[in-house]
């Protein structure tokens, strides 16, 4: 299943969504391409989605849940990276 949540999250003069899958990256890299995300909006375990695309991921079948339940259920399905396990350290 993949979930969205809000538009929310200010940066670069815009508003942002999380996408995720609980599945596999696989799945959300799939949606993320069907719905134009490009790559580069991948970070670590989420696609950062502009409000804009918003709509559309809905109609696509993102399910919107509140940012707390993102994080719930990608720690719950296994696929959270957090940025300190992911970049080494000096």
């Amino acid at each position: 299943m993949l979930y969205l949540d809000r538009p929310a999250w200010p940066a670069r003069g815009r508003l942002w969504s999380h996408l995720i899958s609980d599945v596999s990256s696989a799945e959300l890299h799939a949606f993320a391409e069907a719905l134009g995300a490009p790559r580069r909006a991948f970070d670590r375990d989420h696609y950062d989605i502009p409000a804009e695309r918003y709509a559309m991921a809905v109609h696509l079948g993102a399910r919107v849940v509140p940012s707390r339940e993102l994080v719930r259920l990608l720690r719950a399905s296994g696929l959270r990276r957090p940025k300190h396990l992911t970049h080494p350290t000096p």
